[in-house]
Order: structure tokens, then sequence, then C-alpha cells
């Protein structure tokens, strides 16, 4: 609390008597200026005091990321939504309710388990964010037979737990850090897609246009389908998804039918010279392998063994 000190010329000037002379009701310049300097300091102090509380507000709410990079944390399943018979999206709870994961957009977390007597680690991409999710994240899960961490978590049980360690990844999307993007996944490789996509569809002020080619054997097989549409559907002129299946038995299928191929990808994505034109990979690895050989030849820079953030062709 700020109390002001008496002014000792206070009571003088405010006290006139009924015989006095109206001049002595008015306050000398000298005085004035005192006044105002004293009616001043409290107001500066008190702003000082707001710019202080909003910036403690900052960093309490900036604290309540979880995740520090190199340790583990111990997260707890509290909900499981089957997609498919192998396919599931499971939702992790964190420590408190108004907690944020800490994962910046297009950076993935790493999960380690010790399964039959070795320590297994495999990295996967949240489908959640920070900015519209708090208390828990959602990873979207294939389980495969012969898998190690995926038939690990496809065999969770609520309340079971798993270990984390990131953030970790070369790429950290910004809004509007790209005039294009032209992204091919397939199956899974959806994720690290689909949050990317989230984040600017979610952000009036993103302008960045998205063309998506994603493939899968059969079209049951595509996954968070109805979120992508619903993209499509608000945003006509800023995201266009193809989809693209091995196979179908459907006369009146719209997509594409095949593999990623050179004229799938002069098709549908943007020209390498465009001016702020980037293209993300992520999927199987003979198709990613034959999409990067693709993006050379049509003009994009060929890109490093290992993706970095500012190379024309990124690999999840």
């Amino acid at each position: 609390m700020y109390i002001q000190a008496a002014n000792p010329n206070q009571h003088s000037m405010n006290t006139a008597t009924a015989d006095s002379a109206p001049t002595e009701n008015i306050r000398p310049t000298g005085e004035a200026n005192a006044f105002n300097r004293s009616t001043l300091i409290p107001v500066v102090f008190i702003l000082a005091l707001a710019i202080r509380y909003i910036s403690m507000r900052r960093r309490i709410h900036a604290n309540k990321a979880v995740l520090k990079k190199g340790t583990f944390h111990k997260f707890c399943l509290v909900s499981k939504t089957v997609l498919t018979h192998n396919t599931a999206i499971y939702n992790f709870g964190l420590p408190n309710a108004d907690d944020v994961l800490g994962l910046p957009i297009g950076q993935h977390i790493s999960i380690k388990e010790n399964i039959d007597g070795k320590d297994i680690m495999r990295s996967y991409t949240p489908t959640s964010l920070d900015s519209e999710t708090k208390g828990s994240f959602e990873l979207l899960v294939k389980s495969y037979p012969n898998g190690n961490i995926s038939k690990f978590i496809g065999n969770l049980n609520i309340g079971d737990e798993i270990n984390v360690c990131g953030p970790a990844g070369n790429y950290h999307y910004e809004p509007n850090c790209r005039n294009k993007l032209g992204m091919i996944a397939g199956g899974t490789g959806i994720a690290p897609m689909f949050q990317i996509m989230k984040a600017i569809y979610l952000n009036p002020k993103d302008t960045t246009e998205v063309t998506l080619l994603y493939g899968n054997v059969q079209e049951a097989d595509i996954l968070l389908r109805k979120e992508l549409d619903e993209m499509v559907k608000m945003r006509p002129d800023q995201f266009k998804v193809i989809y693209l299946l091995d196979k179908t038995d459907r006369d009146d299928w719209e997509g594409e039918i095949g593999y990623v191929t050179l004229d799938l990808m002069e098709k549908y994505m943007p020209s390498p010279k465009e001016e702020g034109v980037q293209m993300l990979l992520c999927g199987p690895p003979r198709m990613v392998g034959s999409a990067k050989r693709n993006a050379v030849t049509m003009g994009y820079a060929r890109g490093k063994p290992l993706s970095k953030m500012e190379d024309q062709v990124f690999i999840f």
C-alpha cells in the first residue's frame, strides 16, 4: 500500500476564512508544480507494480510447460479413442489441470521403455497443441504385432504410464514462416503434418497455404479424415488435401490411386521456384525416399542427410 505524505501547506491553502481575499485561494506556480509531482509519484509507482505483476503472471504461465529437455517424465494414460483395428488416439494426463506439455510446433517427443531387457526408444509427434489443450496431450499411434514401443502403447490400460522425454527435433514452425507448404505423408506420418496444419488453421493471422498429399493402403486406413476435411471445407483457398490409395473398389473414388510418383508431385505440390516454399515429408521409408528424389528432380534443393529447418525439403 502506498501512503501519500501530508503536505504542510495543504491546511492553510484549503481553509481560507470567509473574509479572506479571493486571491489567497490561488496556488502559487511553484507550489502547484510540487503538488503535481507529489500526486504523480504514486501513479508511477502503481504503474510499476502493475507492469511487474503482468510480467510475473507471464512467467508463471510460461512455467506451466512440463517438458524439460533431457529429462524423462512419467505420464498416465487417461483415455483411448480407437480409430481403426490397430490405430488409436491415446490421451495422457499431465500433473496439473492447467499444465501444458511445452512442445513447439513441429517438434516431437521420445518414449522409452525397457522391453525384453533392452531399453527401446521411439519418437512420436503429438496431435494436440499447447494452445488448445491443457492438462493432457494426445498421441496418434498405430500398433504393429512385431513392434516395440507401438505394441507397448497398444497394450496399455487406463492408468498405465509411459516415460517421455522432449522436446526434440530440428523443425520449429512459426506463423507465416513459409508462404506455401507442400506436405506428403503416409499412414501415421500424418501426425506432424496435422499438428502444423492445425496450428495454422487455429491462427487467423497465419496465411500459409498448405497442400497435403496423403497416402494409405485403403480408404479405411485414412486417419484424422474428419478433421482434415473440416479444414478444407472452412478454408478451401488455404488448405487442399488429396487422398491417395494403393487400391480401391469404389467406382466413385475422387482421390488418386497408386503411389507417390513424380507426376503426382508435379500435379499437386507447389513449384520450388516460388518464394517461401517448403516441402515436408513423413511416412514409410520407401515412400519418403522416392518423394525426396522426385523433389530434387522437380528443382527443389537437395536436402542434408539430417534435415534442418532451413532446408527446402524437410524429412521428419
